[in-house]
């Protein structure tokens, strides 16, 4: 990978990328060098992106990629060493448990900024077909294209997260020209200081770990739900936690799913304490996303391989009070629940195959919670992914509404450049925050929803719930146009 320093002979080159302004207070500066103040004078970029996660990689990839704003000067800071996410390599019979469902909106981008072809494709698992249904009255909705529907049968991609930020550095790396700080640690955020040859008062300088300053005519926060970035512009962000945590883990099947290769099914079934999901991966593997309660969760983590094996293939096939009784023992749970198959009846292919195995070490949780920014730009700031908002996993949306941002924002900094404006000032990001900011806050609330519709487990709202699904299951456009919505193919709504 190219990395650009703009050291003092450096900045001897001319300044296109800044304003003119700005061209004229360094000019006095570009025949000295920065030798004995280096330490003082921050280094100089168009875009600053705190952030090494799928965001973050994407919107970089996308302005070098993109001859409008290949000429700008950017940088990336991440925490983690980025050479073990580059060079990362599983087994082909070893999966990480941290995937996503990538829609194929989310992959045609990818594509188009040149990325997708950098990801390990025998790794990501296209699936045709889900079926979602509720725990409680068996209510079932299945979401599969018609045979005729324009841009082929596929719903979304499973993918590992790593598959794609390794994919992502590496078309980077064939790019160039970005400054990588990995191992960085932010220190601080502040606003740069007026000297006798540059004013930065306007400017946000990130102190590195080691004394190192960047200057960002624009900084882009990528950096998760606790952003510094954010945290720094004054932008609050409000929401809740669910008192729930998300369990994962990567299974292995009896085989490769009902419908073979050709045809991946992905499942979900909701439960009153959150809804279970198995979601395919290549072969006869699947990944696990089980949302439950968090003395649930930590039950999970400490079970056998056999009994969390036994109380996962409980949870699409037993009654909710089956279930719940499973989770009150300690152990045992593959001899409880061969008892309790003998005396439960259901559809054997309306339910994913058996799973005959886990993966050592996969087993993992995290807390659920929603967050919504108030606004994703500030003056020189801009909020993409997670640290300008946090949606429950049911869905499975989280890593595609970053996407989305991205292209958005690299959308907004590409006209701003073609048209010579300021790429940092609010005017130039307005567009941004209006073209995302309504979409997510609808789909945040959605899925807030649907979370707290399906955790009632009686009462009526559970055959009124169920007669919606039926009701939606059997208008076919009215499901193919929920089903383009989540696919971004569908008709904007905002």
């Amino acid at each position: 990978m190219d990395y650009v320093v703009l050291s003092g002979r450096q900045l001897r080159r001319p300044l296109s990328s800044l304003c003119r302004s700005c061209s004229r207070r360094l000019l006095p500066q570009l025949s000295r060098s920065y030798a004995s103040n280096s330490s003082q004078q921050p280094d100089i970029y168009d875009v600053v992106c705190v952030g090494g996660g799928p965001a973050g990689l994407s919107l970089l990839t996308a302005l070098r990629s993109n001859p409008t704003t290949s000429s700008l000067r950017v940088a990336l800071v991440e925490a983690q060493d980025l050479r073990k996410v580059r060079n990362w390599k599983l087994p082909p019979d070893r999966f990480s448990n941290r995937c996503s469902s990538l829609t194929p909106a989310s992959v045609q981008f990818l594509d188009r900024i040149g990325a997708w072809g950098h990801v390990q494709r025998e790794r990501v698992q296209p699936y045709q077909e889900m079926q979602v249904w509720d725990g409680v009255t068996d209510a079932r909705i299945e979401f599969e294209w018609a045979p005729s529907a324009a841009g082929g049968k596929t719903i979304a991609y499973m993918n590992e997260n790593l598959n794609l930020t390794s994919g992502l550095l590496r078309r980077l790396d064939e790019l160039g020209g970005v400054s990588v700080y990995d191992g960085a640690r932010v220190e601080n955020i502040t606003f740069g200081e007026e000297t006798d040859e540059l004013d930065f008062r306007e400017w946000p300088i990130v102190h590195l770990a080691g004394g190192k300053q960047l200057a960002a005519r624009l900084l882009v926060g990528a950096d998760g739900a606790n952003s510094p970035v954010r945290s720094f512009a004054g932008i609050e962000a409000k929401g809740w936690d669910y008192d729930r945590h998300g369990v994962v883990a990567t299974l292995e099947l009896e085989g490769s799913g009902w419908g073979g290769d050709a045809m991946k099914i992905a499942y979900q079934r909701f439960l009153p304490t959150g809804p279970i999901a198995m979601l395919p991966l290549p072969g006869n593997y699947s990944t696990l996303v089980w949302s439950t309660t968090p003395s649930n969760a930590a039950l999970l983590k400490s079970l056998s391989a056999k009994d969390f094996i036994a109380l996962v293939n409980a949870a699409f096939r037993l009654s909710p009070v089956d279930l719940q009784y499973m989770h009150t023992i300690s152990s045992g749970q593959e001899d409880e629940l061969l008892w309790r198959l003998q005396h439960t009846q259901f559809n054997y292919q309306a339910v994913p195959q058996t799973v005959v195995g886990v993966q050592e070490g996969t087993v993992a949780s995290f807390p659920l919670k929603l967050r919504h920014a108030d606004t994703y730009i500030g003056e020189r700031v801009a909020l993409v992914g997670d640290a300008a908002h946090t949606i429950h996993p049911l869905a499975g949306q989280g890593l595609n509404q970053g996407q989305g941002d991205v292209e958005s924002l690299s959308r907004t900094i590409e006209y701003a450049v073609s048209h010579g404006q300021d790429i940092g000032t609010r005017m130039s990001l307005e567009q941004y925050n209006s073209e995302r900011y309504g979409p997510n806050h609808v789909l945040l609330g959605v899925c807030d929803k649907l979370h707290k519709v399906y955790s009632v487990g009686s009462g009526p709202l559970v055959p009124l719930r169920s007669l919606g699904l039926n009701a939606i299951n059997a208008m076919g456009p009215v499901k193919d146009f929920f089903m383009n919505q989540a696919a971004g193919n569908g008709i904007k709504l905002f």
